[in-house]
């Protein structure tokens, strides 16, 4: 599968799909029309069950440097009610990103700034180059992070995030992975192969398991303590009657690899 984009390149192989923000010359930043593209390309990779996992990346040296500077002027003269249904598309965006029912990894190739780092932090994973810098300046324009603040927050916690908001600093990849808003950092040279050896161990998973969990994540971080024993004994049980559950435990206890490995076509 290759799909055609103004500003992304969508291709698909071997049950994983690379999404590729396209507009180097800015840095891969967004705007209204990118964001509308994103949310488009993410409907379309939930309903396609060929794909297992999902590469978000960018074009040329960066990985994405949040919003576009014209799509910014143009914000300046919005009115209140204007300014809330812009805000609305990339909250849309991000949603839609973390709530996909398959595994997502950014591939971090450079800086990923503001709703760029937004992006990076509604993946379930991410794998940044050494080169790469991250950060959320937003005061430094009188703003405040906070579409993604809700991914951002519960990436790093409340205690990074207080720093990194109020300071604005721009963060290096390997003070990103201290604080935990990057899984792993490699050098650049390395960054492909990481992100394919990441892949290569989510495809020897069950992908309703990986959905489930996923979903099970949510729940568990969204509702009280003692309302969740009931959402997971129900989520458990029904796993375990379920085909792909019955096919891997039938694998494990017959010694061999079940069906969805990426071993079997």
């Amino acid at each position: 599968m290759t799909e055609a984009y103004k500003n992304l390149e969508l291709r698909a192989a071997d049950r994983v799909a690379t999404l590729t923000l396209n507009r180097p010359e800015v840095h891969n930043a967004f705007d209204d029309v990118m964001l509308a593209e994103l949310l488009d390309a993410f409907e379309r990779l939930a309903g396609d069950e060929s794909v297992r996992v999902v590469v978000l990346t960018g074009a040329g040296r960066s990985f994405s440097a949040g919003a576009d500077l014209g799509w910014m002027k143009r914000m300046v003269r919005f009115t209140r009610e204007e300014n809330l249904a812009d805000a609305r598309r990339l909250a849309d965006c991000l949603d839609r990103l973390h709530r996909l029912p398959k595994p997502t990894i950014a591939r971090v190739n450079g800086a990923a700034i503001g709703g760029g780092m937004g992006l990076v932090a509604a993946c379930d994973l991410a794998i940044a180059s050494e080169r790469a810098v991250l950060g959320l300046s937003e005061v430094k324009l009188g703003l405040v992070p906070a579409v993604i603040s809700p991914y951002v927050v519960r990436r790093a916690g409340e205690g990074k995030c207080r720093e990194f908001f109020l300071t604005g600093e721009r963060l290096s990849a390997a003070k990103a992975l201290a604080a935990g808003l990057v899984h792993r950092c490699v050098p650049e040279e390395d960054l492909d192969r990481a992100v394919a050896e990441t892949v290569a161990t989510l495809l020897t998973s069950g992908p309703r398991a990986l959905a489930a969990c996923k979903e099970l994540l949510d729940k568990v971080s969204e509702t009280p303590l003692e309302k969740m024993n009931e959402i997971t004994l129900r989520m458990i049980a029904e796993m375990r009657v379920g085909e792909e559950a019955q096919e891997g435990m039938a694998a494990f206890l017959e010694k061999r690899k079940p069906s969805w490995h990426s071993d079997k076509k």
